[in-house]
């Protein structure tokens, strides 16, 4: 399990787990789930109220965060989960659009859902992960 001091310790969660992965002498591998990542600052509290966009920029900075305390980056995920609790579509699209800014080139597989609401007061996003990384016998 996998906990940051950078980000809100507030949270009843790791913010990542990980298995590191090997077969036949294979090249070991580090598979990466991470917890969904939420719009919260360090002190645990929901950043940009009513703003998706600004929520989804906090919680691709917060995803990069738990990633990197696993040894991953956006570059290694293999699949995406994003949550936006909305039923309006321009709102899925507001957020959709700030999580592919983030990935940039590396389009993974990704699911995209609005939903009637998500755990902390004034959340309206949040990206679950999975990634997947070469790893350094003895890492």
């Amino acid at each position: 399990m996998v906990r940051d001091s950078e980000l809100a310790a507030a949270v009843d969660y790791a913010y990542a787990a990980y298995a590191d992965l090997a077969e036949g002498g294979e090249r070991p591998v580090r598979a990466v789930w991470t917890a969904g990542a939420c719009p919260l600052d360090a002190d645990g509290r929901t950043v940009a109220g009513g703003d998706v966009a600004a929520q989804a920029r906090q919680v691709m900075s917060n995803l990069r965060q738990a990633l990197s305390s696993a040894g991953a980056t956006l570059d290694d995920v293999v699949k995406t989960t994003v949550y936006v609790a909305s039923a309006d579509r321009t709102d899925l699209v507001s957020a959709w659009r700030v999580v592919r800014e983030h990935m940039g080139d590396h389009d993974a597989p990704s699911t995209l859902l609005g939903v009637a609401v998500l755990g902390y007061p004034d959340q309206l996003v949040e990206v679950e992960a999975v990634a997947v990384v070469a790893v350094a016998a003895g890492d």
